[in-house]
C-alpha cells in the first residue's frame, strides 16, 4: 500500500484515517479478544456511509484485505488482520426511535446498550443479546439470539429493513421490497454480501422484566436441566431465560464460602407480570433449592448489561458452539460431567432456548437455517491470562466433542471460532445453497471474506 493511495483516501474520509506510526494506532488496532494481535495497514473510522463505500471501493481497487468491524466482539476477530484495511464503524452509533410506530433506526456501530438507552425511554425493546457491549450489528446478521427471542423472534426476524454498501461501492436498501434476496441473506447470512451502515428494527413494549440468575448446586444439576427442557417445550413466550454453568462470582448475593465454586444457573428474563413471573421461578425452587439468587423487577435493560463486567474487553477467547434438540438424560450427563469443569468465572455455557416465535418463521422466510433447533448451545471459554490459552482452548475442544455427536450438525455462527470454517455449511444450515447463489450476485471476488464464509 503506497503512501499516495493511502493519502488519496484520508482526503474522501470525513473519519480519521490511523496508520502505524499514527498515535492511537495500538488502541485502534485493538478487538475485544486479546487473542488477536493482528497490525492492520489502517484503520479508519467511518463517520458515515460515505466513509464506508469509500473504504470499500478502496480494498477492492487496489486488492487490500478488508475487515469490518462494528462492536468488535467477533470471537475469531473478523474485525482485524494484517495488512488489511478496517472500516470501523463505531463512531456510526446514533439511535433514533419512532415511539408512535414502534421502530428504531440505529448506525451500524451501535451497541446494544447504546440501542436499548435510547429504546426504553420511550418503554420499547427489541431482541438484542446478552451482554450490552456487543454490536448490533453482527449479532443481528448472525440471526440475533438473546432474552426476547422466544417472545420476539431472533434480532433479524425484527429487521425491517437495512441500509448496506456493497461490494461495488455502491449504497442500497434493502427490505422486503427493495432488494429482497439480499434483505433475505442478510438475516442470518452474516457479513458476508455487505457493510450494513443503519439498521431499521421493530419495537416491542417491554419495560421492567422479571428475573435474574439463580446458582443451584452441581448434584441438583440433573434435575435443573431436565425439568428445564420439559419446561421450555410449552413455557409461555415471556419467558425468555436459559440454563447454564458458571463459576459463582463475588457478588453480596453468593454466600462468601461459596464465591468460586462451579454452579448450575438459571438466567430468566420474565416480560410479563412479576406476579406471574415468581410463580414461574417457583417451579425451578420446587426442583431444587438455590445455593443463591438474585431475582426481582428490574428494566430490560439492565439485565441486558448485568453480565458485562464478568467479560470485559481484553479477556482471551475461544469458543465452540452446536444447535440442539432435546436436552436428553446422555446429553445432560455430559453436560455436567464437563460443565462442572469451567475453568474460570469469565468462561460460561449457556443453552439459549430458540423455540416459540423463532419457530413461527418459515425456515426458508430468511437465512438462519436452523429454525428447528430447540437450543443454541455455546461453550465460551474467556479467561484473562495467555499462560492458560492452551489448557482452557482444551478445555472448549474436548466439551465441544463430547456433545457434537448428540447435537443437530453446525452451530450458531456469532459463536463459531476462526477454526470452524471447515463447519460453515453446516453452521448455515439449510439454506446454505441459496446463500452461495446470493454471495456470488452480490461480492462475487468474495471481498467480503473475514467472517464465517459463504464462498461464491
Amino acid at each position: 500500500m503506497s503512501t499516495q493511495t493511502l493519502e488519496s483516501l484520508r482526503a474522501q474520509i470525513s473519519g480519521s484515517v490511523i496508520t502505524p506510526g499514527d498515535a492511537g494506532y495500538d488502541e485502534a488496532r485493538q478487538v475485544y479478544n486479546f487473542m488477536i494481535d493482528r497490525r492492520p495497514a489502517a484503520v479508519v473510522r467511518c463517520a458515515d456511509a460515505a466513509d464506508v463505500a469509500s473504504v470499500v471501493r478502496y480494498a477492492a481497487e487496489t486488492g487490500t484485505e478488508l475487515a469490518v468491524r462494528g462492536g468488535s466482539h467477533s470471537v475469531p476477530g473478523f474485525g482485524t488482520a494484517d495488512d488489511a484495511i478496517v472500516a470501523d464503524l463505531s463512531a456510526m452509533s446514533s439511535v433514533t426511535v419512532d415511539a408512535s410506530a414502534r421502530t428504531a433506526r440505529a448506525g451500524g456501530g451501535t451497541t446494544w446498550g447504546g440501542f436499548n438507552e435510547a429504546t426504553s425511554a420511550h418503554g420499547l425493546a427489541t431482541t438484542g443479546g446478552v451482554i450490552s457491549t456487543t454490536g448490533i450489528g453482527g449479532l443481528t446478521l448472525g440471526g440475533g439470539i438473546g432474552y426476547l427471542t422466544r417472545g420476539y423472534g431472533l434480532s433479524c426476524d425484527n429487521l425491517i429493513s437495512a441500509e448496506v454498501v456493497t461490494a461495488d461501492g455502491n449504497t442500497v436498501t434493502a427490505s422486503e421490497t427493495e432488494n429482497p434476496d439480499l434483505f433475505w441473506a442478510l438475516r442470518g447470512g452474516g457479513g458476508n454480501f455487505g457493510v450494513v451502515t443503519e439498521f431499521t428494527f421493530r419495537l416491542h413494549p417491554v419495560t421492567e422484566i422479571y428475573g435474574g440468575p439463580m446458582f443451584f448446586e452441581l448434584s441438583d444439576g440433573p434435575a435443573i436441566l431436565s425439568y428445564f427442557n420439559e419446561f421450555i417445550k410449552t413455557a409461555p413466550r415471556e419467558y425468555g431465560g436459559f440454563p447454564a454453568f458458571q463459576i459463582a462470582p463475588p457478588l453480596p448475593f453468593v454466600p462468601e464460602d461459596r464465591v468460586g465454586e462451579p454452579f448450575v444457573a438459571l438466567v430468566s428474563c420474565w416480560s410479563g407480570s412479576a406476579n406471574d413471573g415468581e410463580k414461574i421461578l417457583q417451579g425451578f425452587r420446587d426442583i431444587a433449592t438455590p445455593v443463591a439468587e438474585h431475582v426481582g423487577t428490574m428494566p430490560y435493560a439492565d439485565l441486558n448489561g448485568a453480565f458485562d463486567a464478568l467479560v470485559p474487553r481484553g479477556l482471551q477467547h475461544y469458543w465452540k458452539a452446536e444447535f440442539v434438540g432435546d436436552l436428553t438424560p446422555e446429553a445432560i450427563a455430559l453436560h455436567m460431567e464437563h460443565g462442572s469443569r469451567v475453568p474460570v468465572v469469565n468462561s460460561t455455557v449457556h443453552m439459549y432456548p430458540i423455540n416459540g416465535a423463532c419457530h413461527d418463521v418459515a425456515p426458508d422466510a430468511t437465512a438462519f437455517g436452523h429454525r428447528d433447533a430447540t437450543y443454541a448451545v455455546v461453550i465460551a471459554g474467556m479467561w484473562p491470562d495467555p499462560a492458560d490459552n492452551d489448557a482452557h482452548t482444551q478445555w472448549v475442544k474436548d466439551y465441544d466433542a463430547a456433545i457434537a455427536p448428540l447435537s443437530q450438525g453446525g452451530g450458531y455462527i456469532n459463536f463459531a471460532s476462526a477454526d470452524d470454517q471447515s463447519k460453515v455449511a453446516a453452521n448455515y444450515g439449510a439454506n446454505y445453497a441459496r446463500l452461495r447463489e446470493v454471495k456470488r450476485r452480490y461480492d462475487p471476488t468474495n471481498l467480503f471474506h473475514l467472517n464465517q464464509n459463504i464462498e461464491p
